[in-house]
C-alpha cells in the first residue's frame, strides 16, 4: 500500500470503528464498561507516546531541546484552548461538560457546540496521523490505533451530550459521522503539505505527543481518582498496563513484519 492509501484507510476506519463502539457502548450498553475504556485509552495514549512518537521525533534528526520545547508548548496551548472551550473533551458522564450541558431544553446548541469541537479535534487528529505515517508505517499503525482507543470514550461522551441536546438516536449518530470527516480532510491536507516540508514532521509529531499526554493526564486521568477503592485502583492499572503492552506489541510486530 502507498502511504497516502495508508493514511486514507486509517483514518476512514478510524472514525468508523470509534463511532460505531461508541453508538453501541452509549446507545446500550451499561454505563460501568466506560470506566473500564478510559483506562485502557490512557495506557495507548502513553504508551504511544513514550515507547513511538517520542523516540521517532527524536530520530528526526531536530534540536532536542527545540523538540521538548515544542511538546511543552502543545501541552499549554491544549490547557488555553480547553479553558476556552474551543476543544472540549469529555470522555465519561458525569463528567464537567455533563453538567454544563445536560438541560435538554436548550434548543441543541450544547450538542452544536460539541460537534464543532469534535470536528476540529478531528481534524488535528487526522494531521497527526499523516504526520506519523510520513515517518514510517509502524508509527503511522500505532498512532492510529492510539486515536481510536482514545476517540472510543471521547465519542460516547459526545453522544450523551447530543442526546441531552434533545438529539434523537439517528441524529446524533449522523452528526458524529458527519464531524469524523474532518480527521480525512485533515489528513489529506496535511499529507500534501508535510510532503514539501519533511523538517516538520519532527515538530507535528511533538504536537501529536503533547495532545495526547494532555488528553491522558488533564482529562482522562483525573475520572479516575472517582474511584479510590482498592479493588477499582487495581482494575485501572491493570487496564492501563494491558493498553501500554497493546502498543508494544502492535510497534513489535510492524517492526518486524
Amino acid at each position: 500500500m502507498t502511504t497516502i492509501a495508508w493514511i486514507s484507510a486509517a483514518t476512514v476506519a478510524g472514525g468508523v470503528i470509534s463511532i460505531a463502539i461508541a453508538a453501541m457502548f452509549a446507545l446500550s450498553a451499561p454505563a460501568s464498561w466506560v470506566p473500564a475504556l478510559v483506562s485502557f485509552a490512557i495506557g495507548t495514549l502513553l504508551g504511544a507516546v513514550f515507547l513511538e512518537i517520542l523516540p521517532h521525533a527524536i530520530g528526526s534528526g531536530g534540536n532536542l531541546q527545540a523538540l521538548f520545547a515544542t511538546v511543552l508548548a502543545g501541552i499549554l496551548g491544549f490547557f488555553v484552548l480547553e479553558k476556552l472551550v474551543l476543544w472540549r473533551h469529555c470522555h465519561i458522564e458525569d463528567c464537567e461538560a455533563h453538567d454544563l450541558h445536560a438541560d435538554p431544553s436548550d434548543g441543541g446548541r450544547s450538542g452544536l457546540m460539541i460537534i464543532i469541537g469534535d470536528g476540529f479535534h478531528n481534524f488535528v487528529d487526522g494531521i497527526l496521523i499523516a504526520a506519523a505515517f510520513l515517518q514510517g508505517t509502524e508509527l503511522g499503525v500505532v498512532t492510529a490505533a492510539a486515536i481510536i482507543a482514545h476517540e472510543i470514550p471521547q465519542e460516547i461522551g459526545d453522544f450523551v451530550i447530543l442526546l441531552h441536546s434533545g438529539y434523537s438516536k439517528i441524529a446524533a449518530l449522523a452528526l458524529n459521522l458527519l464531524s469524523s470527516l474532518a480527521m480525512l480532510v485533515g489528513a489529506l491536507l496535511a499529507y500534501f503539505t508535510l510532503q514539501a516540508a519533511q523538517e516538520w514532521i519532527g515538530t507535528v509529531l511533538a504536537l501529536a505527543a503533547a495532545s495526547m499526554i494532555y488528553v491522558a493526564v488533564a482529562d482522562l486521568i483525573p475520572g479516575l481518582h472517582r474511584r479510590p477503592e482498592l479493588h477499582a485502583t487495581a482494575q485501572q492499572v491493570a487496564l492501563i498496563a494491558l493498553g501500554v503492552a497493546l502498543i508494544w506489541f502492535v510497534g513489535d510486530v510492524v517492526r518486524t513484519a
